[in-house]
């Protein structure tokens, strides 16, 4: 039973001319699950707007306060509100930047929320995964930490809960909430040295009640499908066979990809699913999120892929026609190729690396069990969507196309996924 989070406003949303987080990549990815006939088989959710009470259980009240407040308009009036939560050009004001958040995080407590309930077995929200998202600031292109929030909801019900990490960025921010407890395990694999965000070193262990519950796999250029599994499933089944979560949440980065535009590993479309399928394997509830991605034609083409993966279906290699089919040329097909280039993790760096966490691992103590006071629950998941809404055989209304206006100046040119206007990009980090 699979669960299916997605609002069609949240490809509306713009961080501004020059910068690589583009949102309209869900709704690219949206319409290839829909136009490969992947939604037959799941329930689909519209999630609900978050409310700032929800984001509190993390967040501080002041910062999700300034984001409520805070637009194009009157940022000015904000200046040492801006600096205080590390507003710049990497995490800007743009407009609907509070909604955004809302609908974000709404899909991934929503997704938590029906895996609490077991009315799913694996819930999906392409558009979270936001982990650099900070207690009380913004980071790498996140406000809100649609992640921890969804833990928080799962540890409700579920004694432990393991979150991993295959963005090519360090979980930065998932790490630092959940730092000193043994009932959250996280576990990331990602690029490391003069590399945003410069965190997640194989020493950062955490502390107190927590040591020994934060796994960091740091790696270099270049890491190829097979070094990728080489690491990951071993790691993962000595984790899974330790831990014994109750609930998975996988955050599924796809700047790790090969020719990411911000990126700069070299996996295969097939290695990075390799992972899902991997985790999907388990059988324990899954909670599977979006992340970074910045070359947008191929964000969309893995994370449909992907879904097709967790949903055992095989899907063709020609993408079938779509309103954005034109990003996919010239060739039109589903995988991507990687490229040549050199792969700087060497076996005996891999090997060196996997011995000294699998030491950490076999010495693990007994995680405690106590559950904490429950939080106030909220409804955070609608109704199903209309049939009409979820089948693209069936003419939509001018309503629901007035909601799926995408921003006039997103553009696509030949390599670069980039704007119309060319203005200074921002600094290149990410989710």
């Amino acid at each position: 039973r699979i669960a299916y989070f997605y609002h069609d406003e949240v490809g509306n949303f713009y961080y501004g001319a020059g910068h690589p987080m583009k949102p309209h990549r869900i709704r690219m990815a949206h319409s290839l699950i829909l136009n490969y006939g992947l939604y037959k088989q799941m329930e689909i959710y519209r999630p609900l707007l978050v409310e700032d009470e929800t984001m509190t259980m993390f967040h501080s009240d002041d910062y999700v306060h300034f984001l409520q407040s805070v637009t194009p308009d009157n940022f000015n009036d904000y200046n040492r509100e801006l600096q205080r939560y590390n507003m710049d050009v990497d995490c800007p004001v743009f407009d609907g930047l509070f909604k955004f958040c809302q609908l974000y995080t709404g899909g991934s407590m929503g997704g938590a929320r029906k895996l609490n309930q077991g009315n799913a077995d694996i819930c999906i929200n392409w558009a979270g995964g936001l982990h650099h998202a900070k207690k009380s600031e913004a980071s790498g292109f996140c406000y809100i930490n649609d992640i921890v929030l969804a833990i928080l909801e799962l540890l409700t019900y579920h004694q432990r809960v393991l979150y991993i990490d295959i963005d090519i960025h360090h979980g930065d921010g998932v790490e630092e909430a959940f730092y000193n407890t043994d009932r959250v395990m996280t576990a990331s694999f990602h690029k490391y040295g003069e590399y945003f965000p410069g965190t997640g070193g194989v020493k950062d262990i955490g502390v107190n009640s927590g040591k020994k519950y934060s796994v960091n796999f740091p790696l270099m250029d270049g890491i190829d499908d097979q070094s990728y599994q080489s690491i990951f499933k071993p790691i993962m089944k000595k984790i899974m066979e330790t831990f014994q979560p109750g609930a998975v949440v996988l955050q599924c980065g796809a700047d790790s990809l090969a020719g990411d535009r911000l990126g700069c590993f070299n996996l295969s479309l097939k290695g990075h699913a390799a992972c899902v399928e991997f985790m999907k394997s388990f059988n324990v509830p899954l909670l599977v999120l979006g992340g970074g991605g910045y070359t947008v034609r191929n964000v969309a083409r893995c994370w449909a892929n992907e879904t097709g993966v967790l949903l055992d279906k095989k899907l063709s290699e020609e993408i079938p026609y779509n309103e954005y089919y034109e990003y996919y040329g010239p060739d039109f097909n589903l995988h991507i190729t990687p490229s040549n280039m050199e792969n700087h993790n060497t076996k005996k760096y891999m090997e060196d690396t996997k011995i000294e966490l699998f030491e950490c691992l076999n010495s693990l103590p007994k995680p405690s069990v106590q559950i904490k006071q429950t939080p106030h629950r909220i409804d955070l998941e609608s109704k199903i969507m209309d049939s009409k809404e979820s089948n693209p055989d069936v003419r939509i209304t001018q309503e629901m196309a007035d909601k799926m206006v995408t921003d006039s100046r997103e553009f696509y040119e030949d390599e670069k996924d980039q704007d119309k206007e060319t203005t200074k990009v921002p600094m290149q980090i990410s989710t």
